[in-house]
């Protein structure tokens, strides 16, 4: 996994580390490939990608009823909230063009991740 200290964040244009960090411990041990992704689907979308959700540490994940083998835990997925459909529609466009194909749709959030390690689909979440 690409982590935190290969990412040049000079190249970053729409996210700083701190929108990343675990909410518990503030570690970030985040994927390069995903942070460079979502700043390109950022760009595509032409709307702020607000990220309620980066890396978790496995107490947070437990905290927050994550799943046992989280993307996020591996630090392969991000939570973007949505205000409308609007903005729904910008984002989840910005993510396909950029080549997403791991993204989960909820009434407030988009998760996205690249877990290779998962079925590449489209899903929707139950109201959480």
């Amino acid at each position: 996994m690409n982590c935190l200290r290969s990412i040049d964040w000079d190249r970053v244009r729409h996210f700083q580390k701190k929108e990343l960090y675990c909410r518990c411990c503030e570690k970030l041990n985040i994927s390069a490939n995903l942070v460079l992704k979502l700043d390109l689907a950022r760009a595509l979308a032409e709307t702020p990608f607000i990220i309620t959700s980066g890396f978790r540490c496995q107490k947070h994940n437990q905290v927050v009823g994550g799943v046992k083998d989280s993307a996020h835990v591996k630090g392969l997925a991000v939570d973007i909230a949505v205000q409308n459909n609007i903005t729904r529609l910008s984002i989840l466009r910005g993510l396909i063009i950029a080549g997403f194909r791991r993204i989960g749709i909820g009434s407030n959030f988009i998760h996205v991740d690249i877990d290779n390690s998962k079925a590449n689909n489209v899903w929707l979440y139950k109201d959480r």
